[in-house]
């Protein structure tokens, strides 16, 4: 049976990177091969809980964490949030614990977190998948609670959100059912520790995405390393229509894509988790390029 989101986090622990405490775990044989999962927004670590026994079956040693301001890492209040600052503690997380050269997988926010640290050092990397995220800010399609989330309006309906308000929300951007049980998961991973009162700061992401556009572009398509695309096509926000440009300027990327009916949506690893654990495993397991 998966942990559920408190057990999950009881399993891990905190190290203190960059002044705050930073939840991670490692899952997996001790000599097995390096994976880091970047989670999305607005959650934690926990998505990746439906896939892991797979990737650790085959052999993975998994690290996990919780980005700065999700899940059981601390929330500092009125904190400047940035994706540049994630991408360091990232780095110092592999400092900590001997990790020098890993494979990535990254889901929505964790793709900018990714693309900053190809960025910075891509040779460390060897191989790396990716989930329905905004690898292009031009391609994004916001819904209208999140247009709003984002400007000053947020910062106050931050605080007011609900879990009866936040399950419709997520089932907007899925494409498969969803169980209230597990939806109640994702929500207390939002909520837990003060989450409703960061999440106007956490935002500001979309702006940063803006900004550093030409560079993360740059570093997604210039990395030569194994790329897999593990996509759910029923996603409005990231979905299908990102598909054509991934194919034309990553021409050497293998895709996953999950349109088996009824199609996957915005966060695969939760709506499809075993098609997502196959495709992982057998890219992360494999030797030959591409």
């Amino acid at each position: 049976m998966e942990p559920d989101y408190r057990t999950w986090v009881a399993g891990g622990s905190h190290l203190e990177l960059g002044g705050h405490r930073i939840f991670h775990r490692q899952d997996g044989p001790a000599g097995g091969r390096p994976v880091t999962l970047l989670h999305g927004y607005p959650t934690s670590s926990h998505d990746w809980v439906p896939v892991l026994p797979a990737l650790v079956e085959s052999g993975c040693r998994v690290t996990t964490l919780d980005f700065l301001g999700f899940g059981a890492s601390d929330r500092p209040r009125d904190h400047d949030y940035r994706l540049t600052e994630q991408a360091t503690l990232v780095e110092r997380l592999w400092e900590r614990l001997g990790i020098t050269d890993t494979a990535l997988v990254a889901h929505d926010y964790g793709v900018s977190v990714a693309q900053e640290l190809l960025a910075r050092d891509s040779a460390r990397v060897v191989r790396t998948a990716w989930l329905n995220g905004g690898l292009y800010p031009d391609l994004y399609r916001p819904l209208p609670i999140q247009r709003l989330m984002i400007s000053p309006a947020g910062k106050l309906l931050g605080p007011l959100m609900s879990e009866r308000t936040f399950r419709p929300s997520l089932r907007r951007i899925l494409g498969r059912p969803v169980a209230d049980a597990d939806l109640h998961q994702m929500w207390l991973a939002l909520s837990d520790n003060g989450g409703r009162r960061v999440q106007w700061g956490l935002n500001r992401y979309h702006a940063e995405r803006r900004a550093h556009a030409e560079r993360w572009q740059r570093s997604l398509e210039s990395y030569s390393g194994p790329m897999l695309f593990v996509w759910g096509p029923a996603d409005p926000i990231s979905g299908g229509h990102l598909l054509p440009r991934l194919r034309e300027r990553l021409p050497h990327a293998r895709f996953e894509v999950l349109d088996a009916a009824p199609a996957t949506g915005h966060y695969p690893q939760v709506e499809n988790p075993t098609a997502v654990a196959a495709a992982l495993t057998e890219f992360l397991g494999s030797d030959r390029h591409g």
